[in-house]
């Protein structure tokens, strides 16, 4: 391979694999890889893959292919999730040459290095229980927003996720180093950091299991910190969510008030076969505080349609126990069956077409719910942060409590911070 070969990279699935894709296009650009865009011509394309659904899955085939039309002499990378959970599956795909696992994902430089055309695709991959290091990650594509990755793996046991089986236990990076991070990002002129991990509220696991420090702890020492005017919370189980955690966010002012809190469903028995660690009464009582505290909150929900043994009264439970909540949005996922989750053995399964159009009623419930947030804030003068993009001559930025406003572009607007009436 030529001394400074192109590469490309992709990313499917969370804002915690943006993180990491990041870190690792750096990573290699420090060893004399020149990045290209993923739509050009390149020698390397890495796609770091998730395994929540099956589009995902579809998604990282479809890729594949898309390469080998576009560059047939190209090496294709496959890591993430998916390349943990079934490397011979992937290496069985034509056109991929190197299937990285989790343990090695972070150590993609020198495996690029020794990349040679074999006709066979080559797995380096281990045991998920093997995986202990916890690896930083940090996405920096412009100064407006970062995904911060500060925890990694999961110990529960839901039944129908396959995420502990493709990142292992549960484990964190320190206070101390969080906060070199945070600095270095401020450095940067990033405005605003979102926190991400897998289970961000188990945060404090050391790699060998012991609990040193809490994500209360982070959140005040990022507040005493203030390097960056925003932080942001990506998902937090309602079951760690403290009232603490509550509390520090609606006394401070880096911590923006906008939480998301995975419910999944509304009915408890659909919980309990999920193996939540919560039922919708404690659901209800966390979103019940957020809105006591801080009543301009933006609460979103992760809900799934379509479980295993969901039925239609079950589903019904779910929509009227969402309308009773005062959220601003939903993330509506529909189930899909997934290798060795417990899920599989769960009878009698939700044929696809009611699955899609549980979804729908979902998706336009959340409209609903968005619309409605929306609204009670016109005429109110709230903080936005403005982004650089040019979208056929506007430009879009969040509220602090996550309203998307547009307005036409003006590029001295670009990632300020900047007081706005909605409208």
């Amino acid at each position: 391979m030529e001394n400074n070969p192109t590469i490309a990279f992709h990313t499917l699935g969370c804002k915690l694999n943006y993180s990491e894709t990041s870190s690792l296009a750096r990573m290699v650009e420090l060893e004399g890889f020149v990045k290209r865009p993923f739509e050009e011509e390149a020698d390397i394309y890495v796609i770091n893959t998730c395994s929540v659904t099956d589009n995902a899955d579809k998604e990282c085939r479809q890729l594949v292919r898309r390469i080998r039309r576009q560059a047939p002499e190209s090496f294709v990378v496959i890591t993430g999730c998916y390349a943990q959970l079934k490397p011979q599956e992937i290496a069985g795909i034509q056109g991929v040459d190197l299937v990285l696992g989790a343990a090695e994902k972070f150590n993609l430089t020198s495996h690029l290095k020794n990349l040679t055309r074999t006709g066979t695709a080559k797995i380096c991959s281990c045991d998920i229980e093997t995986v202990q290091d916890f690896h930083a990650a940090v996405s920096l594509s412009d100064r407006t927003r970062s995904f911060l990755k500060v925890q990694d793996g999961c110990d529960y046991s839901c039944t129908f996720c396959t995420i502990p089986l493709a990142r292992g236990k549960s484990r964190s990076n320190t206070i101390k180093e969080v906060l070199k991070q945070t600095e270095t990002l401020a450095k940067n002129g990033v405005k605003e950091i979102v926190l991400t991990g897998v289970n961000l509220g188990d945060f404090g696991l050391n790699a060998q299991g012991e609990r040193t420090e809490n994500f209360t702890q982070l959140v005040t020492a990022l507040e005493q910190q203030q390097a960056v005017p925003r932080f942001r919370i990506s998902s937090i189980e309602p079951n760690l969510l403290t009232t603490e955690i509550i509390e520090t966010v609606a006394a401070g002012s880096s911590f923006m008030p906008h939480f998301h809190i995975p419910l999944q469903s509304g009915s408890n028995k659909t919980l309990a076969a999920m193996r939540r660690r919560y039922r919708s009464e404690l659901y209800a009582e966390k979103v019940a505080l957020i809105k006591k505290v801080m009543p301009h909150a933006a609460i979103g929900v992760d809900v799934i349609v379509g479980f295993p043994g969901e039925t239609q009264e079950d589903f019904l439970e779910t929509v009227q126990f969402i309308q009773s909540l005062d959220v601003a949005y939903l993330h509506v996922f529909t189930y899909s069956e997934r290798d060795n989750t417990q899920a599989l053995q769960i009878q009698p399964v939700v044929p696809v077409a009611i699955r899609n159009e549980r979804n729908k009623i979902l998706r336009n419930l959340s409209y609903r719910l968005q619309q409605s947030f929306q609204e009670k804030f016109i005429g109110t003068n709230r903080k936005v942060l403005w982004e650089d993009f040019n979208k056929n001559g506007m430009m879009e930025g969040y509220t602090d409590n996550y309203i998307r406003v547009k307005t036409p572009y003006r590029e001295e607007w670009a990632h300020q911070i900047m007081d706005w009436t909605l409208n």
